[in-house]
């Protein structure tokens, strides 16, 4: 009898041991998590709840409670209009990018001389085109489309979308550059993603007589769902970290004003925040569902 308790002392032992080594190796992440993610957010939500000044001591709080969080929508005649109008383009931006992606991909995924050069081209202004140096080339007006201004778009935007979409429609368009620059990582994803489909069923399917179209619309884009799925979550991410991200650049101007401050800009991007965390939710809910359904799943 004395043996079944010395095995499940061995037993839990051995567990602990494993688990422990486990953690030992993930101590250094946990570390870098706690000090400069977990306490910084901690942080951020601690101030968002007060009145921050600065004084000659360092940082003087006043508790407000959620008067920051309401005075974003009911005193800031700014920040909900930036909020709504950004949220707009990207909602077209994003399958707009993704479906560029997509088509560039399959292209890249072809059998050609020199294919290798032309990923790398697609892939060069994800490492170039960030920060500041993205800043730097809209300044300068690199991202501009001169054709917009040449033949007078707006009239005819205007006129097919309606003036309430007209000017988000062309926000878009003004910005179709970002679409070569924000879609490297995707392009690499899908032709990853392509990796994976078997070539033995593009075989199968030629033999019975399939036409390419008939192969992508059957074989290649279900296989290409989770991958959409990625890239989508990608570049809302993406996108919504822009550098002229104008509501960005609404909560760091209220960093440094006196009326507002840290407090302030806090509760602005804790909004922000949970805009964008709402939309990724949704987005993760729309293709879990598709997923499931596909699978035979209810």
């Amino acid at each position: 009898m004395s043996s079944v308790p010395d095995f499940k002392r061995k037993a839990a032992q051995y567990h602990l041991k494993r688990y422990g080594v486990g953690l030992l190796f993930m101590l250094p992440w946990i570390i870098g998590f706690c000090v400069f993610v977990a306490i910084p957010i901690g942080w951020s939500m601690f101030m968002s709840l007060h009145k921050v000044a600065v004084v000659p001591g360092g940082f003087k709080y006043t508790w407000l409670g959620l008067q920051n969080y309401r005075d974003a929508f009911l005193k800031d005649n700014v920040f909900p209009i930036e909020l709504i109008t950004y949220f707009q383009e990207m909602i077209l931006m994003v399958p707009i990018i993704v479906i560029f992606a997509l088509l560039i991909s399959l292209l890249l995924n072809q059998q050609f001389p020199g294919r290798f050069v032309y990923r790398a081209l697609f892939f060069l202004p994800v490492i170039f085109a960030t920060g500041q140096v993205l800043s730097e080339l809209f300044t300068q007006g690199a991202g501009d489309i001169p054709f917009l201004d040449q033949y007078n778009l707006e009239p005819v935007v205007r006129q097919y979308v309606g003036g309430e979409l007209a000017k988000t429609v062309m926000e878009v368009l003004g910005r179709v550059v970002l679409i070569l620059w924000y879609s490297g990582v995707q392009i690499l994803i899908f032709i990853a993603g392509f990796q994976t489909i078997s070539p033995s069923i593009y075989e199968a399917v030629r033999i019975d007589g399939a036409s390419p179209w008939e192969s992508f619309w059957k074989i290649t884009l279900p296989a290409s769902v989770p991958f959409i799925s990625l890239n989508v979550l990608y570049t809302i991410i993406d996108l919504f970290t822009f550098p002229l991200n104008p509501v960005l650049k609404h909560i760091k101007d209220n960093m440094f004003k006196v009326d507002t401050g840290y407090g302030y800009a806090s509760a602005l991007a804790w909004i922000y925040f949970g805009f964008i965390f709402v939309l990724l939710a949704l987005v993760t809910g729309l293709f879990s569902r598709s997923m499931r359904l596909k699978g035979g799943r209810p």
